[in-house]
């Protein structure tokens, strides 16, 4: 083949490849599979759009709109999203490891499966999410609000869940082993079944929370509200196991 004609269809190939890139660019229009990684995207309105399986990886986006929006598979580790609404979107599978979202409000946003291990939520709003076997391992989330939130079988190990609300929440079967729980309110709340074993519990609200079959094991608990909670089968701070008729004092 004349070297000519080969450097003609190399040129060609460059061209092709030149204008399909494999990355998407930050000007790119909303749509599933978008890719914005490592984008400044601040500010932006995203009010119900579909961003299902979306690259947002390193992404600049506080003060971000995502209300409503359908973010399922989406992909936000590392990113940024400071103040950023997220009210009422189906996040299902979606992934915000190590994210900065302090302030962000998610209520009534569906968590369920997703993956917000090491992020940082302190004052985050979630009240009324819908947050089912959710990894929230190791977040910061002090004084967040997840009043009436579904949590059950999510994972809260080693997180920092201080002077957060979380009255009224369904936490059965969660597990909030060697969590820091400091003022934590958690009145009327379902912990069926939860473990929070080694969890620093001071001064920890847990009136009228239903603990049937929750674990304390070496878990700090002396300073520990319990008024009318239900211990039914509940392992103590010492192993011992409380009676299924114990209300507020494990007898």
């Amino acid at each position: 083949m004349p070297k000519a004609l080969i450097k003609t269809l190399i040129l060609i190939l460059f061209i092709f490849i030149g204008s399909n890139p494999v990355y998407a660019a930050c000007e790119d229009s909303a749509q599933p599979a978008v890719n914005w990684a490592n984008c400044d995207l601040t500010g932006i309105n995203l009010d119900h759009k579909d961003l299902s399986n979306a690259v947002l990886t390193g992404a600049t986006l506080d003060n971000a709109v995502f209300s409503g929006a359908i973010l399922e598979n989406a992909d936000f580790n590392f990113s940024s999203l400071k103040n950023a609404n997220f009210d009422g979107a189906r996040m299902l599978n979606a992934r915000l490891v190590a994210v900065k979202a302090q302030g962000a409000s998610f209520r009534k946003a569906v968590l369920d499966n997703s993956q917000l291990s090491r992020a940082l939520l302190s004052n985050a709003d979630f009240t009324g999410v819908r947050a089912v076997n959710v990894s929230f391992y190791q977040a910061k989330l002090e004084a967040a609000i997840f009043t009436g939130a579904r949590l059950s079988k999510s994972n809260f190990e080693g997180t920092d869940i201080s002077r957060v609300n979380l009255d009224l929440s369904d936490l059965s079967g969660a597990v909030l082993r060697g969590a820091r729980l400091h003022e934590t309110s958690l009145r009327k709340a379902n912990m069926n079944k939860s473990v929070l074993d080694e969890s620093d519990c001071q001064n920890a609200d847990f009136t009228g929370a239903d603990l049937t079959k929750a674990s304390f094991r070496e878990a700090e608990i002396e300073e520990s509200i319990f008024t009318d909670a239900i211990l039914s089968d509940t392992v103590w701070s010492n192993y011992k196991r409380c009676r299924a008729s114990s209300v507020g004092k494990c007898e």
